[in-house]
């Protein structure tokens, strides 16, 4: 039988290659050789890499019926559900279906609303604390009468106060009410988070929409509950102006030492505002 040299090949490379017995090791460069012979890049593509290599897949941007718009709209849903959702565990959806994600999250944002900050939420359920406000008391009864009243109260809510830039009647926009609410939130935050496996990340939504201008911002918090317990939800009611909550983001950093980050987004329905080189009052921006 006939053997082709190239088959010969891959062995005569490891016979040249193997080191023979008592064979002398060559002596390692010096370094100033090394700098004048070696390539200067290094050949490795792993030395000094300083990029993040690992993919996390998560929401920043998640609304329940925490959210005065969502509640009305026909969501059941609280932060809870979401987070329990969001790791994978079976949900009953508001419309009465069993649901269950293929692939659990690594991360979730709850960000409803800072405007009236879980507020209607509390109005659907009847909240006592809130029942005495012939407002809040009608708006209850209509939001149980099923999508149509709902949809009764978010119009009446938009064009009566949000449209105008006013907050909701009495109780309705009341800071210890939504103090509570926030605090009960990050709370359950920080029930869920659980480092490795799922991590929660707390946050709202500033909601600007001044002339229908969208400017919202959803912010993101890299702190516990110890620092963002300091805090309540700065809204678009305390100020439409983004330069505003920059500041008042500012502040709470210097304030308790922590970390925020404020998102923009749907800039699309901005009118072009949220891409313009002059600020909020349309002055030219400065460096």
């Amino acid at each position: 039988m006939k053997i082709k040299a190239a088959a010969w090949l891959p062995f005569i490379i490891i016979l040249v290659c193997a080191p023979t017995a008592g064979a002398q090791e060559l002596p390692a460069l010096d370094k100033k050789t090394a700098e004048e012979v070696l390539p200067k890049k290094p050949y490795s593509p792993y030395v000094d890499r300083g990029y993040p290599t690992r993919v996390y897949w998560g929401d920043t941007h998640l609304h329940t019926s925490q959210s005065f718009d969502s509640v009305m709209f026909g969501n059941r849903l609280g932060p809870e559900d979401a987070y329990r959702f969001a790791r994978g565990e079976e949900v009953t959806s508001s419309t009465g279906q069993r649901v269950q994600l293929s692939r659990p999250l690594d991360f979730l944002v709850v960000a409803d609303h800072a405007e009236s900050y879980g507020v209607m939420s509390s109005v659907l359920a009847g909240d006592p604390g809130l029942m005495d406000d012939p407002v809040a008391k009608r708006w209850h009864e209509l939001m149980n009468q099923g999508p149509a009243g709902g949809l009764e109260v978010y119009k009446e809510a938009l064009s009566e106060f949000a449209s105008k830039g006013k907050p909701l009647p009495g109780v309705l926009s009341s800071p210890t009410t939504i103090r509570s609410l926030w605090l009960k939130n990050t709370s359950l935050a920080e029930k869920y988070n659980d480092p490795g496996r799922f991590t929660t990340l707390m946050g709202y939504e500033w909601s600007s929409n001044t002339s229908g201008n969208n400017l919202h911002r959803v912010v993101l918090f890299r702190d516990n509950a110890d620092k963002t317990n300091q805090i309540v939800p700065f809204s678009s009611l305390d100020s439409d102006n983004p330069e505003n909550l920059w500041k008042v983001l500012d502040a709470y950093e210097t304030k308790t030492g922590g970390s925020v980050l404020a998102i923009p987004h749907n800039g699309n329905l901005s009118n072009g505002l949220m891409f313009e080189i002059v600020d909020f009052a349309g002055r030219p921006i400065t460096r």
